[in-house]
């Protein structure tokens, strides 16, 4: 099983995503065990305060580290209430893997979310406000991920997609596992078109190669046309493509 310990001042905000589709049936099949931390439980004040101004002056407010480092620190050590596994021990927990979602990481792919999926243990933390207190980035992170070049506001939409980009490529996640394997990205292209009944539709017909029967010919036409449409849409992944087979 693979754990995920998710930090956030707004646990409320992942309801949706962890009860509804693969997500939901990868946690009722033991394959993930997803975790809230509500980073209030750390608080030390009656307000339950886990920012504070930033030292220098400057907008916003920031993540002070006290709150952060013990919410990590419990995820570590197994002790964090909630989830779907009842009680799980230091023993199980271990260090785990820790991720920062920021606008300053690194941006999120298909070969990250692979990587991802090898780790039994993923601690991510939901940045809000102006950021984090640098400490945290600097002793407690392993890895600062970004979803894009863009600004949101705060880390738990980033912490969703992660978490659904890896979900899905566990074993036993999909009810088909090659499912996971030929689509877009996991070949270095984007995915071909697909098509299903009727095979024609206000005039608008299924190629036919794909009503032929012959695979050898489907498959052809499929790589045909990734190629083509990546080609249009992202070239900078044809010539990825290209460098990662050269090296090869």
């Amino acid at each position: 099983m693979t754990r995920f310990d998710i930090i956030t001042v707004f646990p409320e905000l992942f309801a949706g995503v962890l009860d509804c589709g693969i997500i939901r049936r990868a946690r009722q099949a033991g394959v993930v065990d997803v975790r809230l931390v509500n980073l209030r439980d750390f608080a030390k004040d009656r307000h339950k305060s886990v920012d504070d101004r930033p030292f220098g002056g400057g907008e916003g407010m920031v993540f002070m580290p006290g709150p952060l480092f013990e919410a990590v620190e419990s995820c570590q050590s197994g002790h964090v209430a909630g989830g779907d596994a009842a009680g799980i021990g230091a023993s199980d927990a271990g260090k785990g893997e820790v991720v920062f979602l920021t606008p300053q990481g690194r941006i999120w792919s298909q070969e990250m979310a692979e990587e991802f999926a090898t780790f039994s243990h993923l601690i991510l933390i939901c940045g809000r406000y102006e950021g984090v207190d640098q400490r945290v980035v600097d002793h407690l992170v392993d890895r600062e991920v970004s979803i894009g070049d863009y600004i949101l506001t705060g880390g738990e939409i980033p912490a969703m997609a992660l978490l659904d980009s890896v979900v899905r490529l566990l074993p036993g996640a999909l009810g088909c596992g090659e499912s996971a394997v030929n689509e877009s990205f996991s070949t270095g292209l984007l995915d071909y078109p697909q098509y299903t009944r009727p095979a024609e539709f206000r005039g608008y017909a299924v190629p036919d190669v794909l009503l032929s029967g012959d695979h050898a010919k489907i498959e052809k036409w499929r790589r045909e046309k990734a190629l083509e449409k990546t080609k249009r849409v992202r070239p900078d992944l044809v010539d990825r493509c290209a460098a990662r087979n050269s090296r090869n």
